[in-house]
């Protein structure tokens, strides 16, 4: 999967999931330069530099109605503004944050409607609660500033919803569940909390509702801590020829290439290879099959185009649910869908079935997902058990990371086939 700390594209879990034999693509996504305006609003390259509430009511309105997908079209818009940095940390934050929080913020303004309101009012009073209820933002100012950001014919709605939410704020908000006062779906609460436990899953859920954080190595990627542990446990050094079977955006294979192996990295869709192709050059990665060397291939994952025993390590970081990186993605946790997940887990099982025979004698076969949930993760190593077994792969234990505030959850199994084989 697309590292977790990278603004890459949506991931695969947010919207329909792949078929079995195709690893999604960013290009196959709405552009955000696709996607209906926000009515009245005027696009973000026209707002004087104040505004930040404004920016972030109309890009609420364009995830939220549009179907943009938020971690693709705030870098955006962002980019199409003066906003100085400090405005544009506020806009990321109202945006982000009203997004992975908005079945809680939605609980509470609710009260005090009679109606559901127009998207563009919907969006004003989301943010202007995520202020109140979140952020710790004094009341006046809260109100004030998003009322102001607001469409005048929707103004006195927002400003008479908002004080009563600040009022609801200082007295203190009961939830009438832990799925609403976390702002997730019911079904992944509840498939969490018995998979992982109720305390851990509640931790994990909790920790993803924070900011992320970003973490930069030291060649300047940024990449989320639990990625780069994932790229630390392929063995590689000069000489070796790895292939990296879903690489897209690239930042496990240039950690790869950066320890002195030539490395081969697929994906599917010609878009996304060519965004390992971009971040590749960028950290001075030959385009050639040679030592510190990306050299990107477009191939599908389920039938790689490779001789048997070619590779000394394969990664399989397969597409996923991401319910271990849903901090960085927030509008993800409103698009994966239960039956989803039994897809991706077969997707992912053809992955590694058809890397293994790819893994040299004595080499080695690693395999990640940035997700919590059993069916992609200890299922997924025991269903393909019996068939790694047979070609001399033996298994180490996995290793599982739930959320924390510092990183993204990340699971990843490690098998080393017999030199005789």
């Amino acid at each position: 999967m697309a590292d977790s700390s990278e603004s890459a594209g949506p991931p695969p879990s947010a919207g329909p999931p792949p078929s079995a034999g195709a690893l999604p693509s960013a290009g196959a996504l709405p552009s955000a330069g696709a996607l209906p305006s926000a009515g009245a609003l005027p696009s973000a390259g026209a707002l004087p530099p104040a505004d930040a509430r404004r920016t972030a009511v109309e890009a609420v309105v364009r995830i939220e109605s549009g179907g943009a997908y938020a971690n693709v079209l705030l870098p955006k818009m962002l980019a199409e503004t003066e906003l100085e940095a400090r405005d544009r940390r506020l806009v990321t934050e109202l945006v982000f944050g009203s997004t992975r929080r908005k079945r809680a913020l939605d609980h509470v303004v609710d009260r005090y409607l009679v109606a559901d309101p127009p998207p563009l009012a919907r969006a004003a009073l989301r943010i202007g609660a995520h202020q109140l209820i979140e952020m710790g933002t004094p009341p006046h100012a809260a109100v004030s500033a998003t009322v102001q950001a607001t469409p005048k014919r929707f103004r006195g709605l927002v400003n008479a919803v908002l004080r009563k939410v600040a009022a609801a704020a200082s007295a203190g908000i009961e939830y009438p569940s832990r799925a609403v006062a976390l702002s997730y779906p019911d079904w992944i609460v509840a498939l969490l909390c018995t998979e992982l436990g109720e305390q851990r899953a509640l931790d994990a859920l909790s920790a993803m509702n924070l900011p992320a954080r970003s973490h930069r190595r030291e060649d300047g990627y940024v990449q989320d801590q639990s990625s780069q542990q994932v790229a630390a446990v392929v063995p590689a050094a000069r000489g070796d020829l790895v292939l990296d079977l879903c690489a897209a955006p690239g930042g496990k294979s240039t950690e790869i290439a950066g320890r002195g192996a030539a490395v081969v990295a697929v994906d599917l869709q010609p878009g996304r290879a060519g965004l390992v192709a971009s971040n590749a050059q960028r950290l001075g990665c030959s385009r050639r099959l040679e030592g510190n060397g990306v050299a990107v291939v477009v191939a599908d994952g389920t039938a790689p185009p490779f001789r048997r025993g070619t590779f000394d390590a394969v990664l399989v970081d397969a597409p996923c649910s991401g319910l271990a990186a849903l901090r960085r993605r927030p509008d993800a946790r409103w698009r994966i869908r239960p039956a989803d997940i039994s897809v991706l887990a077969a997707l992912q099982r053809r992955l590694l079935e058809s890397a293994a025979p790819l893994v040299a004698p004595g080499g080695t076969l690693v395999y990640s997902v940035c997700t919590l949930s059993l069916a992609e993760t200890s299922e997924v190593v025991a269903a393909t058990g019996a068939e790694l077994a047979a070609l001399g792969f033996s298994a180490q234990p996995s290793s599982l990371l739930v959320p924390t505030a510092d990183r993204d959850g990340m699971f990843w199994s490690v098998w080393t086939r017999s030199a005789d084989r």
